[in-house]
């Protein structure tokens, strides 16, 4: 990691430019995608899988014997964890669900607003060397208490040809309707079309390499929704002179192992702590079984001194990150200044990896700066909201002249009509 210690502001949005990728051979290539899956629907998933995956398969979908037996291949100590994350991230997402709302704007005239499900929804889970089944969690459990009927879940099957046992289970946890051996831009393209194995979906969620993104951004040209325009992932950690160097290396490798093209970066008010940080990060980085990865994310990644801790909040809230942690005694303190993240961490007791996988809140979160307009996924993500209203003949005459006023004055006479019919009989 570089260091720098009271640069300019100026400096340091250069300094911590989140790492640019070039795309440009992407959009051919997903549009080749998208168009054999949509010509050959379940041939050309098994023509992917084989060529990407290199795994024959013989079927997409997931029997459900396959999924119930499961739970019989995890150590108990597992299910036990997962158990506990489940009933977590559920008593969290359930406290969500919204209300209807209804108001009387004037005598004679009601409004409301009504949450109604999305029908149906389409999850993609990464596989690959790090199977992330937490993500099952996060994306099913929300959709299963909104009331999705239809819950798709994609993921590539293993060199075996198969899906780990701990995905199974909890995909039989959270009930998933159709499980589908399918990965990478191939899967986003079978949930927005549909195949024969695949439904189509209304709504594709889930974070993904840089071809399952491009992939999503596809769908939403074709008109499907998607949750976010997710990237590589990345944390900030920010410090006074009562954090722990201990734990702040550890968060940040924690997410610098996600992948090469992740991004971490450390923030502290006192120049002490660059050095001790750096220090624990050396040591600890030689215990990471992914220390090559972590290698690569580290080699665009940040540590920064900044002294008045009002420039370094500016600094934060411009970079807005996806994970936030507060490492500091007087955490709490630093609550106001925040005004840019998708998910915070408070205190030194508070480590980003509870929220990835059990404390109960979502960690499919915006990146690349998308924190200062998009909120990560939430029970809402899976509603639309559906407005109505009712006007009686008492309330269509005192409101009307405004209406007729306002649309004359915008040239729209068929608008005045609609209403000024009504008010003569």
């Amino acid at each position: 990691m570089k260091t720098y210690t009271n640069p300019t502001l100026e400096e340091i949005k250069s300094i911590i430019q989140r790492p640019v990728f070039s795309t440009d051979h992407l959009d051919a290539v997903i549009q080749s995608v998208f168009s054999e899956v949509e010509s050959t629907g379940d041939q050309a998933l098994k023509t992917f899988t084989s060529k990407y995956d290199e795994v024959e398969l013989d079927q997409i979908i997931v029997s459900p014997e396959e999924i119930k037996n499961a739970e019989k291949n995890i150590p108990v100590e597992l299910k036990r964890s997962i158990d506990q994350a489940y009933n977590n991230i559920y008593q969290f997402h359930k406290a969500q669900i919204p209300q209807i709302v209804e108001v009387v704007t004037q005598p004679g005239v009601i409004c409301w607003q009504k949450p109604v499900p999305i029908s149906s929804v389409g999850l993609y889970i990464p596989g690959g060397s790090a199977p992330l089944f937490s993500t099952i969690l996060m994306l099913a459990i929300p959709a299963r208490i909104a009331g999705c009927k239809k819950i798709v879940l994609c993921t590539p099957p293993g060199k075996d040809g198969k899906i780990p046992a701990a995905m199974l289970y909890v995909a039989s946890l959270c009930k998933i309707t159709h499980l589908c051996m399918v990965g990478g831009s191939q899967a986003i393209a079978a949930m927005a079309l549909g195949t024969e194995s695949v439904p189509q979906v209304d709504k594709i969620f889930g974070p993904g390499n840089q071809y399952v993104t491009a992939a999503k951004l596809h769908a939403f040209k074709l008109g499907k929704a998607i949750d976010m325009p997710a990237g590589p992932s990345e944390v900030l950690v920010f410090s006074d002179e009562s954090g722990i160097p201990e734990y702040i290396a550890a968060d940040l490798l924690s997410q610098a192992e996600h992948g090469a093209d992740s991004q971490v970066i450390f923030v502290t008010t006192d120049e002490n702590m660059v050095t001790q940080v750096e220090q624990e990060v050396r040591s600890q980085l030689e215990l990471l079984p992914r220390k090559e990865i972590a290698i690569e994310a580290l080699n665009h990644s940040s540590m920064v001194c900044v002294p008045d801790v009002n420039d370094a909040f500016n600094l934060i809230n411009d970079y807005a990150p996806e994970h936030f942690i507060i490492a500091s005694d007087r955490a709490d303190d630093y609550l106001d200044l925040i005004e840019n993240s998708g998910s915070v961490f408070i205190g030194n007791y508070t480590p980003e990896s509870a929220g990835d996988y059990a404390s109960g809140t979502n960690h499919t979160l915006p990146t690349a700066g998308a924190a200062k307009a998009f909120s990560g996924v939430n029970l809402g993500s899976f509603y639309k909201k559906i407005t109505f209203q009712k006007i009686t003949k008492e309330g269509l005459t005192d409101l009307g002249p405004s209406i007729v006023h306002m649309a004359r004055e915008e040239q729209l006479e068929g608008h005045a009509q609609a209403v000024t019919r009504r008010i003569k009989q």
